[in-house]
């Protein structure tokens, strides 16, 4: 069984090992195309034999990554419609992300 840990960001939470490709909410932080990232809010780590859970973050545990893209999602379209009283209101929202490359667990 690999090695693989539980993380919290942006309001979500993630099941990562290393190795593998997440999409997530976009950081606040100012980063480039290939910077490092760091998530420290670890809820759970796990090496196959034991198992650590945190109350609620382990302490001293972090998850590390690196930043492969950043960009928006598909169009999303919210239509507000009130039949015979001629309202229509119609806008779009597209939610940015980052996708990420887990590359380390500590």
């Amino acid at each position: 069984m690999s090695k693989f840990a539980i993380i919290e960001t942006g309001g979500k939470q993630y099941r990562v090992s290393d190795g593998d490709v997440i999409t997530i909410e976009k950081l606040s932080e100012d980063l480039n195309q290939g910077d490092k990232v760091v998530f420290e809010k670890v809820l759970m780590t796990d090496d196959g034999s034991s198992a650590q859970i945190g109350t609620p973050y382990l302490v001293g545990a972090k998850v590390t990554a690196e930043l492969l893209e950043e960009g928006r999602s598909k169009k999303v379209t919210v239509i507000r419609y009130k039949a015979k009283s001629r309202y229509f209101k119609k806008k779009g929202h597209r939610q940015p992300f980052m996708k990420v490359k887990i590359t380390g667990l500590a």
